[in-house]
């Protein structure tokens, strides 16, 4: 009999090898990144995962503020898409529906309860880095000369009055993620 807590060689050679998948988008590890609650304002909740991505199917673990859970689900690599739950250690399940578009996986998760809570999310590959946040200055273009192209400052506050937006108004809610 094996000892509990000790690999036994010979059970490792009868479970199946799983085929990890090739697309980059979706490596196998590490992950981290966030999600958002409406009543938190745009706070940022973070989360720390360990995936698997085999033949259209998501696995793993990880945890956050409200504790540690464990999730599964499918991702298509066609679309992108994933959805998944994310099922906390006795407490509650959250659904979460989102795509993968090279820079992480972002979109809403949502609690069905007497009420539907939701909000956004957005993870990544633990590498990868947060894909939210700007490029360094080095790496950014060169700014366009404006007056070299014939634009001038009051041409920009013409195209704001017109439009009837401010860029200081912001009408996000909790369904909207920020990038």
């Amino acid at each position: 009999m094996a000892t509990p807590g000790k690999r036994n060689p010979k059970n490792d050679d009868l479970k199946p090898k799983l085929k990890l998948e090739t697309d980059e988008r979706f490596p196998s590890g590490e992950w981290e990144g966030f999600f958002l609650m409406g009543h938190t304002g745009m706070k940022r909740h973070l989360m720390e995962l360990m995936l698997t991505f085999s033949e259209g199917k998501i696995t793993g673990e990880g945890r956050d503020f409200v504790g540690e859970f464990l999730l599964s689900g499918r991702y298509e690599v066609e679309s992108g898409r994933c959805i998944w739950n994310k099922k906390y250690v006795r407490k509650h399940e959250v659904s979460y529906d989102g795509f993968n578009e090279g820079k992480g996986i972002f979109g809403r998760w949502e609690i069905q309860d007497v009420i539907t809570w939701h909000g956004g999310f957005l993870i990544w590959p633990k590498g990868m880095g947060d894909p939210t946040k700007h490029r360094r200055r080095a790496e950014a273009d060169a700014p366009v000369d404006a007056e070299s192209r014939g634009v001038s400052e009051s041409d920009f506050a013409t195209v704001s009055a017109a439009s009837g937006e401010s860029v200081m108004d912001s009408s996000l809610d909790d369904t909207d993620v920020p990038f």
